[in-house]
């Protein structure tokens, strides 16, 4: 169904979204825009950031992996809308593959520096601002992989495990607040989250000593592949759909589930016992 005009109101609404390069984050912030929003666009890569100037976003850099970075850019986004701030996106993240017996600590903790710890940092620092003003929404990309974990992919999982436990207890925290936190859970996505994760796996994962080195010979040749590698993979506007609803209703939703395979991953784990699930997940 077509979109909806976005409603009327007295001044225009603010919102930052990390993570902008690309998919996800760059449909966000074309949409939004496209509907009335002042959007602060971000992305950790200067390159990137200028691209989006180039097309007319407002941009600024921010690495949500870097404390200082991440301060620095919430600041040049503040002096944009005036320090307010209705509403942050946090989009940005990567995905880690590799067997857990196989992630070097420093690589787990690359992986939750940007997938959890920059999320949780940036939320804390708006808080107090969306808190002054008596309303704001909080809205964090989550996965399918926040409910159910696969092979090869636990650093990934942990992370989006940890950012639904965090954003559920921020979420209680914030009631009576007028702050809202939300959770989106996408399925099979059309982004470049496969080529990236695929340069993090062969920069981090020692293949040929592992003994699944195997499993990563057909695991290197699935990331290569272009384009949906699954059936009913979606384009990023159908994120971008439930990010709308989030920012917008007047009652935004706490878990926004994307994809079929959402719904069915959700309805897997609290029917199946564990013996079963863990059949479906290693074919």
């Amino acid at each position: 169904q077509p979109l909806m005009p976005s409603p009327a109101t007295h001044e225009t609404r603010s919102v930052l979204i990390t993570g902008c390069s690309s998919g996800i984050g760059l449909d966000a912030a074309r949409t939004l825009r496209a509907r009335g929003w002042q959007v602060v666009a971000s992305a950790r890569d200067r390159a990137a950031v200028e691209r989006l100037r180039a097309e007319g976003l407002d941009a600024v850099v921010l690495d949500v992996a870097d404390s200082t970075s991440l301060k620095a850019g919430l600041a040049a986004a503040l002096e944009r809308t005036g320090g307010r701030l209705d509403a942050l996106f946090n989009n940005a993240g990567y995905g880690q593959l590799g067997a857990i017996e196989d992630l070097a600590r420093e690589v787990l903790r690359e992986q939750f520096e940007t997938n959890f710890f920059g999320a949780i940092e940036l939320g804390n620092a708006v808080v107090p601002i969306m808190r002054a003003q008596g309303a704001g929404r909080i809205v964090q990309n989550s996965s399918v992989l926040g409910l159910v974990t696969g092979r090869f992919r636990g650093a990934y999982c942990a992370t989006k495990y940890a950012l639904e436990a965090a954003s559920d207890a921020l979420r209680l925290e914030l009631a009576g607040s007028g702050v809202y936190v939300s959770l989106i859970e996408p399925g099979p996505t059309l982004t470049r989250f496969r080529p990236n994760a695929h340069k993090v796996f062969r920069r981090t994962i020692d293949c040929e000593s592992s003994p699944h080195r195997r499993a990563y010979s057909a695991l290197d040749a699935r990331l290569q592949i272009e384009g949906p590698v699954r059936r009913g993979t979606v384009g990023p506007d159908r994120v971008t759909r439930a990010l709308i609803h989030a920012l917008e209703s007047p009652r935004p939703k706490p878990r926004y589930a994307v994809h079929w395979t959402t719904f069915g991953a959700d309805l897997a784990r609290r029917l199946l016992p564990t013996r079963w699930l863990d059949r479906l997940r290693t074919r």
